[in-house]
């Protein structure tokens, strides 16, 4: 199951409108004693990305669907916006940021990471 972003999926990210606004919406689910580490991450996650401009919109975990096909179901959504595609990609190669990334990898099962733009 996919946990992280790639080279190529960063390469792809960024030829599509890399100085624009962007938030990501980040689907979880959690390996066993996961949510904790994930917290843990949440920790690290908000002082390394301060400097590129990231907010987090919304932390929350999941319940049980109102509708969803068995399986579908995630354990924590997370709302984070970005001045830019490209502030997200420097984030994810600075180096203090990446020393608290195994607290994300080793928290989750699968991912989902999809940047989402304003419709309005």
């Amino acid at each position: 199951m996919a946990i992280d972003p790639t080279g190529p999926d960063l390469k792809a990210f960024l030829a599509q409108a890399a100085d624009e606004p962007v938030t990501m919406l980040n689907l979880l689910r959690f390996a066993d004693g996961g949510r904790e580490r994930y917290d843990e991450y949440i920790a690290h996650f908000r002082r390394t990305s301060a400097p590129f401009g990231a907010e987090v919109v919304y932390y929350g975990y999941g319940g049980a669907p109102v509708v969803a096909e068995p399986g579908q179901e995630w354990d924590a959504v997370l709302l984070v916006r970005y001045p830019s595609r490209r502030a997200f990609s420097e984030m994810v190669r600075d180096p203090e940021y990446q020393k608290g990334t195994h607290l994300r990898s080793g928290a989750l099962v699968e991912a989902v990471l999809q940047p989402t733009t304003a419709a309005v």
